[in-house]
């Protein structure tokens, strides 16, 4: 298994390109079941989560042709001209929770689903029950057995007022695509925010759906008999940009974000203006650099547009080396601490209790062997060993993969000492 090892203590200056979102390209690749017609996305970029995506549309009978390498080069053509299958199986949902964002659009289209019951990483019950609830108000009859949620509209779906208890993204996302083709109209109450959301409501007119209230809290859906092909280019990654901010400030460095987008990081850059760090708009992007030392600031993360809960761990590891002390309080989910003992190893002083965590800031992390536990945690440990003096050692990076499009290769152009440790064959 493939390592990567740092050296830290080097400030990052240059240009970083911001690939597309993954949580937007996800459910945009997705939404091709929607249409016997061909979708076209550019800016996808090239991540493990888009690959078991990809490999679960196949399955399902689409064609899928790919152009270009990375960056917004990168064009995806999909074309789901007949379901060859309406069953996405476990072996491959197993691997990633964003996999039940087919169920959506499979019944909407088919009559008829059957998904495995999601895995992913372990951080925290993200309960898909949310999802089964509004897809029965929509007319579904839904089933669990033996580990998959059977679904069949032998009529179609129908339109319906939708009321989420909370905030759910892919829930919104996979009601928003199904309503589209349903008959009717449907009202999403409590929708999710997240420009991710937005983006896939765009694609989806691009599509010929009819949306109303995009960017708000209450959507309006009237449904379509049929979408057709549509170009979209997928939206920057603000966790990607949010996560190079932190670079820039954990390494008293300065960086361009290129393609980075304020308006989707105006909490996030408010919470670093209170660690005395500057975040700038440019003709192409951000530019973040410190401007007052570095001081320990409160965090508590919530629904956009709030501070994601994607960055909650990378803003821990920015307040283990900040003068004073912060409190981190995590909101959305129960475990997404578990980066916590590691950074530890490195010499953070943290200390949690319940959904909080305060962090004592320290002179100096040192370099030590650490392993990451999901996504956001890897990218964490990976920004306290470039703040850290000596080598560190971050395994299990699978996780990372799954999330950041070349890492390493973009911190070492801006003078990381980085490098990517292929296993032993």
């Amino acid at each position: 298994m493939d390592s990567i090892r740092i050296i830290g203590g080097k400030q990052l200056k240059g240009r970083i390109h911001i690939s597309g979102a993954k949580n937007a390209a996800l459910p945009l690749l997705a939404c091709c079941l929607l249409t016997d017609e061909t979708l076209t996305l550019g800016n996808v970029p090239h991540l493990a989560d888009i690959i078991t995506m990809s490999n679960l549309l196949g399955k399902l009978g689409v064609d899928i042709s790919l152009n270009g390498t990375s960056g917004a080069g990168r064009v995806m053509e999909l074309k789901a001209a007949t379901l060859a299958s309406t069953t996405a199986p476990y072996d491959l949902v197993r691997q990633m929770r964003a996999s039940i964002l087919v169920l959506g659009p499979l019944l909407a289209r088919a009559n008829e689903a059957k998904v495995s019951l999601p895995g992913g990483c372990a951080i925290g019950s993200r309960p898909v029950d949310l999802h089964i609830a509004a897809l029965q108000k929509l007319g579904a009859v839904i089933t669990l057995d033996n580990g998959y949620i059977n679904a069949h509209a032998p009529n179609g779906l129908k339109g319906a007022e939708i009321t989420f208890p909370m905030v759910t993204v892919t829930g919104t996302e996979n009601i928003m695509m199904a309503a589209t083709l349903a008959k009717g109209e449907t009202t999403i109450v409590n929708a999710a925010r997240e420009p991710e959301v937005v983006d896939l409501a765009h694609c989806l007119v691009a599509m010929g759906a009819q949306i109303e209230g995009i960017g708000s809290d209450r959507l309006r859906i009237t449904g379509k008999d049929k979408l057709h092909a549509a170009k979209h280019s997928v939206v920057p990654d603000r966790i990607e940009a949010g996560t190079f901010a932190m670079a820039a400030a954990i390494t008293d460095g300065e960086l361009e974000l290129i393609g980075a987008k304020m308006e989707h990081l105006n909490s996030v850059a408010a919470i670093l203006a209170e660690a005395g760090i500057g975040m700038a708009e440019t003709a192409e992007g951000l530019m973040v650099r410190r401007i007052d030392g570095l001081n320990g600031t409160d965090v508590m993360t919530e629904p956009y547009p709030g501070v994601p809960t994607d960055l909650q761990a990378q803003m821990m590891a920015l307040m283990c080396v900040a003068n004073g002390a912060s409190m981190i309080t995590e909101t959305i989910f129960e475990n997404r601490f578990m980066h916590v003992p590691e950074l530890k190893r490195m010499g953070a002083n943290i200390t949690v209790h319940d959904s909080s965590a305060l962090v004592r800031g320290v002179p100096l992390l040192t370099g030590a062997e650490v392993m990451a536990t999901d996504l956001r945690a890897s990218v964490s440990l990976a920004l306290a060993g470039l703040a850290a003096r000596g080598e560190t050692t971050l395994n299990r990076i699978y996780h990372l993969d799954r999330g950041y499009e070349r890492l390493e290769e973009k911190l070492a152009a801006c003078g990381a000492d980085i490098e990517r440790v292929k296993a032993a064959a």
